[in-house]
């Protein structure tokens, strides 16, 4: 459960109870399990929206319009690379030769004009740009908002109305795009993802921190996750210094300052950057 101190935003997100047994829908298909508004004091942000369109590009493809679950309608594998292109590409304007390379990266036309009227069929084209309602909640589109949301809040020193933006943009992020999919393309999205992941992660740790008390620990774990995936990134190292001296362990702060600062005499040839050695001497006292 989440306490009170995160604070939702009605305007962009969407909170809902959710006990353990169900924590495995967060794996599959949102679309599918998240369909409640906030209600009472105590609730889990889980991220999402109600609209008139709603898009799941990571993790199961899911697509609902209108109310109406399509994704099993799209033409074959074809067809759902077309749209996942068209929906990540809707808000400019497309050639048709962009199309055709990102279904054929040889640049050879092996049959688009069939795979768009198929397509028609399923989902509102005009022309070569797909058609979403203005409130249109598309996964991709909302953990990239989430992600900037968490850090403005950070920035404007409000971990608690950090703490949400940071969980939707890290579910999200987290969950594989296309799966199976292959492109330049969805190669560039998958990098784009998991930059707004670490930056997610970062987030929810810097909330943790701000907010402290029982969140010092998720601070702690999201510390080390930040140094397992990117292990020359200093802040990482911040964080986690930061959450176990903060949690009554100085001593294994500073064995992970000195494993830092090896680490980067050794491969790098340098120094921890002047705000790293300002928490080591913190810590020190």
């Amino acid at each position: 459960m989440v306490g009170a101190h995160v604070v939702p935003d009605p305007l962009h997100d969407l909170v809902v109870r959710l006990g353990a047994r169900d924590e495995a829908a967060l794996a599959g298909d949102l679309l599918g399990h998240v369909r409640s508004f906030v209600r009472g004091e105590g609730w889990d942000y889980v991220g999402g929206g109600l609209s008139g369109a709603r898009i799941q590009l990571c993790g199961k493809l899911a697509v609902e319009l209108d109310g109406v679950r399509v994704e099993e309608r799209l033409p074959g594998r074809q067809g759902r690379l077309l749209f996942g292109f068209l929906v990540v590409n809707r808000n400019r304007v497309l050639a048709r030769d962009e199309l055709v390379e990102a279904l054929w990266p040889d640049g050879r036309d092996g049959g688009l004009a069939p795979v768009l009227s198929k397509l028609r069929r399923v989902v509102p084209l005009d022309g070569l740009r797909v058609v979403l309602p203005p409130d249109a909640r598309v996964d991709v589109e909302a953990a990239a908002d989430a992600v900037h949301r968490a850090e403005s809040a950070l920035a404007q020193d409000d971990p608690r109305r950090a703490w949400g933006p940071a969980q939707v943009a890290m579910f999200v992020a987290a969950r594989p795009f296309l799966p199976g999919a292959e492109g330049e393309w969805v190669d560039d999205m998958r990098r784009r993802l998991a930059d707004i992941h670490i930056r997610a992660v970062e987030a929810y740790a810097q909330a943790g921190l701000g907010i402290g008390g029982t969140e010092l620990a998720a601070a702690e774990r999201a510390g080390r996750e930040l140094v397992r995936r990117e292990p020359y990134r200093e802040s990482g190292y911040r964080i986690l210094m930061d959450a176990l001296a903060r949690g009554g362990n100085a001593a294994e702060a500073l064995r992970v300052y000195d494993d830092l600062r090896t680490r980067l005499r050794d491969e790098l040839g340098v120094s921890p950057s002047a705000q790293t050695q300002e928490v080591h001497r913190t810590l020190l006292g």
